[in-house]
């Protein structure tokens, strides 16, 4: 017996979503695992073409990690979608809407 264990293994997520489409994905992997890892073990890239890894951001459970981050077991890895309207213009934008509209009396 050479006393070589096999690797421990961790379950974790990977979760992407569009506006009509939906990813929650359970990966397997050795627990020295990487964000990056996960992601494409995960085959969400070739189910969501359009996801750009060098471009995109990633977290675990809402915080910003970076791809190299190690997950733990029963990590949540996300892929976040670009914004398309910075938060400070939508709101101005709603705003400057729901002044044109005419008031309820």
């Amino acid at each position: 017996m050479t006393g070589r264990r096999s690797p421990i293994k961790i379950r974790v997520e990977v979760a992407y979503a569009l506006s009509r489409r939906q990813a929650l994905i359970a990966v397997e992997m050795e627990e020295s695992g990487t964000v990056n890892e996960a992601i494409q073990r995960s085959g969400v890239l070739a189910a969501f073409p359009g996801i750009d890894l060098q471009r995109a951001k990633v977290g675990i459970f809402g915080r910003l990690v970076s791809l190299g981050t190690r997950v733990q077991d029963g990590d949540r890895v996300e892929i976040y979608r670009p914004l398309i309207v910075e938060p400070k213009q939508g709101r101005s934008m709603r705003a400057q809407q729901a002044q044109q509209r005419p008031r309820r009396r």
